[in-house]
């Protein structure tokens, strides 16, 4: 019974003015390196012509609701026996139809015919991802693709041309892709398919262009899932999919910032630096934070401030991250907010300076190439030579690496050809401290060895009585009588 029913939609379909026939397989949409919408690759449609109802037929939206519940059904595409049917085909050629009859709409799509739509979108889209099965560690880094992407493809081309269509009533549409629609969409974010996520981030991006007021929702969505990441779950599959939608979005935020926007930088953007996975997503991130600078530089103390809480103790790959990150941020500072944090972020790079991985230390001394902080080295010099000088001297004595040595060594020359005087004045205290530290070295040295000789000559024997003070009564106040 089932197949005749089907039978009969396959051969009204063409009344129904969608066409038919299967189009060639259509690469999933992607947002290019800015922020903006790629044009879908797919082959042009059929020509078609708007849906209309045929005289003595069913009406426009009875073949458009049918053709929707016959797309309601959802194949287990882990079972063999499905994987061939005629039916899973012919859903698919439905889901194409339909891709076309919306994007040849004309007429606005009545309620009905929205809510149709949201439900199907909503029952082939929105599921429970099974658990990771890796059969080895080196299966970590290969991709999952899922089987049943032959028909959410083109599920979400549906959506998508859903979304961007003008026929479509945006304020009927926001009745059924409500919030809890859109919570469940970005829950979708952690598939472990790339393709869908891709696709994901077309589909945010536009929904957050046309649906206005869902936007604030959308950011404190987004927001909740970094939390999570940050500081409950460390594991999410989209974190650079989603920073590369806002990354269109933070660039157009208004100017002056919105206070609800600053907060998004300090409470959701900086702690991400935080994971030890933060690789996988720092160049989104990195661009993020920029367009937040780029649009109110006084943030940059806020970002070096976050950058500084969150900066690697043990992770050598991380920091030499955070140290390209923190070029960038600097390239984009301005002199008074660098004078306002010269001192904890010189005493850093100091540390890094004289790390025992020579990549670390090379690459904070590669930061006195870039040409903008070089200068605002040199107008600050008086302040940042006295805290690096120690670290310049030690690596110049003691590193094990002969190119940290030779670049130790240009810096060291061109903070001399600086300020000269400077230069000697911080050689000679750095000579001072280093004759204090020597001095007090030898007075512990020296010390433990007067114990160790008394405790040669006075051992400690085994009958050890500690003395118990008496106690005191307590004190009575006198009476009056």
């Amino acid at each position: 019974m089932w197949k005749q029913f089907l039978g009969k939609i396959s051969r009204k379909s063409p009344k129904s003015g969608c066409g038919g026939g299967s189009p060639p397989a259509k690469s999933p949409p992607s947002l290019g390196d800015n922020g903006a919408e790629a044009e879908l690759h797919v082959s042009p449609p059929l020509p078609v012509s708007p849906v209309s109802a045929a005289p003595g037929s069913e009406t426009r939206e009875d073949v458009f609701l049918r053709k929707l519940n016959v797309c309601c059904v959802v194949f287990d595409f882990s079972a063999e026996r499905v994987r061939d049917s005629p039916e899973m085909e012919r859903k698919r050629q439905v889901l194409v139809s339909l891709v076309d009859c919306v994007s040849a709409a004309e007429e606005p799509f009545t309620e009905a015919m929205v809510s149709a739509c949201v439900r199907m979108f909503a029952i082939n889209l929105f599921r429970v991802f099974p658990p990771k099965v890796r059969s080895s560690a080196s299966d970590e880094d290969e991709p999952f693709f899922d089987p049943s992407w032959y028909h959410l493809q083109v599920v979400y081309e549906l959506l998508l041309r859903f979304v961007m269509s003008r026929v479509i009533d945006v304020k009927v549409a926001r009745k059924y892709m409500d919030n809890s629609f859109i919570s469940r969409l970005l829950d979708l974010f952690d598939s472990d398919d790339p393709r869908e996520r891709e696709c994901l981030k077309t589909v945010l991006h536009r929904i957050y262009g046309k649906f206005m007021g869902n936007r604030p929702f959308i950011r404190k969505a987004v927001s909740n899932i970094f939390y999570r990441f940050v500081f409950e779950t460390d594991r999410h599959n989209g974190i650079a999919e989603l920073l590369e939608v806002f990354g269109s979005v933070i660039s157009g935020f208004a100017k002056p910032l919105k206070e609800e926007h600053k907060l998004f930088l300090w409470k959701a953007l900086i702690p991400l630096h935080k994971p030890k996975t933060v690789g996988v997503y720092l160049p989104q991130l990195t661009y993020c934070i920029t367009q937040f600078i780029e649009k109110e530089s006084k943030l940059t103390g806020t970002v070096i401030r976050g950058l500084l809480k969150y900066w690697p103790v043990t992770n050598s790959q991380k920091e030499m991250m955070f140290l390209g990150e923190l070029e960038e941020v600097l390239e984009l500072t301005e002199m008074a907010d660098f004078q306002k944090c010269v001192v904890p972020l010189f005493r850093r790079i100091a540390h890094c300076l004289n790390s025992s991985h020579f990549q670390v230390a090379e690459r904070a001394l590669f930061l006195w190439n870039n040409e903008h902080l070089f200068d605002l080295i040199s107008q600050n010099r008086q302040v940042i030579l006295p805290i690096i000088y120690p670290a310049l001297e030690r690596n110049a004595r003691w590193h094990w690496n002969q190119s940290v040595l030779n670049v130790t060594m240009n810096v060291r020359k061109m903070f001399f050809d600086m300020d000269e005087r400077l230069l000697l004045t911080c050689q000679s205290n750095f000579q001072e401290e280093e004759e204090k530290r020597a001095a007090s070295e030898e007075r512990r040295r020296l010390v433990w060895e007067h114990l160790e000789r008394n405790a040669v000559f006075h051992p400690v024997t085994r009958d050890i009585s500690f003395a118990v003070p008496p106690t005191s009564a307590p004190l009575v106040s006198p009476t009056m009588t």
